[in-house]
């Protein structure tokens, strides 16, 4: 048990302390995947394609599948428009 190490141990030692550039690439970047995700599950939820969802939100399904697999940086507007006027959600958003 002495050889243990939790996940921000992990986390350091491999991208840097947080404010590095190599630790805000991969945080941006696995916030970026946890979005996508998220928008995937709530999707298929509402058992609608990503061509649906493209069309009710004015985008394109390419835009959407590149953002399930957490492959663009997406705006907090363009989420919210997916989630609340694609879907019929509702976003919450908290600060921790």
């Amino acid at each position: 048990m002495k050889n243990l190490t939790d996940f921000e141990d992990l986390l350091k030692n491999k991208y840097g302390e947080k404010g590095t550039p190599s630790r805000d690439k991969y945080d941006a970047e696995s916030l970026a995947f946890r979005l996508g995700v998220m928008l995937k599950e709530a999707r298929k939820r509402a058992h609608i394609t990503q061509e649906e969802l493209a069309e009710r939100t004015g985008t394109k399904k390419s835009y959407i599948s590149r953002i399930e697999r957490g492959q663009s940086d997406i705006q907090i507007s363009t989420y919210y428009k997916l989630i609340e006027i694609g879907l019929g959600k509702t976003l919450n958003i908290s600060i921790g």
